[in-house]
C-alpha cells in the first residue's frame, strides 16, 4: 500500500509539472519564444491567492479566481512590454536573455513586497479525501483535485486548440505568421490570447502545487518551472498532448 500510496502522490505532482509544461508548450508552439519567466508567474499566482483569502477574505474559489485573472492580465503585459518588441529579432539569443531578465524582475518585486521568509500557503481545498482498503491507503482531496484537474485541462485545451475558431488561428499562427495575416488573422491578438492562456495555467498550477505543499516564497516557481520546461522538451514542446505525457 505505501508503493501506492508514493504512486499517487508522485502522479499529482507530476500532474501540476504537466500543467505548468501545458503552458510552456502553448506558448512554444504559438509564439516560438520559450517564455522563461513562467515559474515565476506561478508564484505570482500563488500570492494572489493567498492575499485574497487572508488580506481580503475572499473563500477560495473567488481566491483562485482572482489569482487567474491576475496570472492573465500579468502575462499578456509581459508578452506586449517585453517579448512583441522582439518577436521579429533576428537572434533568439535576445528572446532567451528578456526572458531570464522578466524572471529576476517578478522575484525581486516579490521579496520587496512580501519579503524573503516562508509565508504559509492555505489549502484552498478543503475535501479531506478518501480512505481505501479499511484504512490502509488514504488519498488526499488535493491530491485528486489536482489529478483530475489536469486531464480535465489537457482535454479542453486539445478540443479548444482543434475545434474553435481561435485554436484554428493559433495553428495557422504557429504555421507561418506571415501568411496567417494574409488570411486575415489577427497575429498580435492570436498571440497575446496564448500567453493568456498559459499564465492562467501558470495560476492553476501555483494554487495546486502550494495547496499540496503549503509554503511559498519568491523563489517557488523557479524549480517546478525548470522541471516542467523539461518535461515540455522530454513529450515534444509544441505538443500538448507530449507535454502532458512528459
Amino acid at each position: 500500500m505505501s508503493f501506492i500510496s508514493y504512486l499517487i502522490n508522485g502522479l499529482s505532482l507530476g500532474s501540476v509539472y504537466a500543467i505548468i509544461a501545458l503552458g510552456y508548450t502553448m506558448v512554444y508552439g504559438i509564439a516560438k519564444m520559450l517564455n522563461f519567466a513562467h515559474g515565476d508567474i506561478i508564484m505570482v499566482g500563488a500570492y494572489i491567492a493567498l492575499m485574497s483569502m487572508t488580506q481580503a477574505g475572499m473563500p477560495p474559489f473567488a481566491a483562485v479566481l482572482a489569482a487567474v485573472v491576475g496570472c492573465t492580465v500579468l502575462g499578456v503585459l509581459i508578452e506586449r512590454i517585453a517579448y512583441k518588441p522582439l518577436r521579429n529579432a533576428s537572434s533568439s539569443l535576445a528572446v532567451l536573455i528578456t526572458a531570464i531578465g522578466v524572471s529576476y524582475l517578478l522575484q525581486n518585486l516579490a521579496l520587496l513586497i512580501f519579503g524573503a521568509n516562508t509565508q504559509t500557503f492555505d489549502s484552498v481545498i478543503d475535501w479531506k479525501g478518501i480512505t481505501l482498503a479499511g484504512g490502509a491507503l488514504s488519498i488526499s482531496g488535493v491530491t485528486i483535485v489536482t489529478i483530475a484537474a489536469c486531464i480535465i485541462i489537457m482535454a479542453v485545451l486539445v478540443t479548444f486548440v482543434q475545434k474553435t475558431k481561435p485554436g484554428q488561428a493559433m495553428r495557422a499562427v504557429s504555421e507561418d505568421k506571415g501568411a496567417a495575416q494574409l488570411m486575415g488573422i489577427n497575429v498580435n491578438g492570436t498571440i497575446a490570447l496564448t500567453f493568456a492562456i498559459g499564465s492562467a495555467l501558470a495560476a492553476i498550477a501555483g494554487v495546486l502545487l502550494c495547496s499540496a505543499y503549503p509554503s511559498l516564497t519568491p523563489y517557488t516557481g523557479a524549480m517546478p518551472g525548470i522541471k516542467a520546461f523539461v518535461a515540455a522538451v522530454f513529450g515534444g514542446i509544441g505538443s500538448i498532448q507530449g507535454a502532458f505525457i512528459g
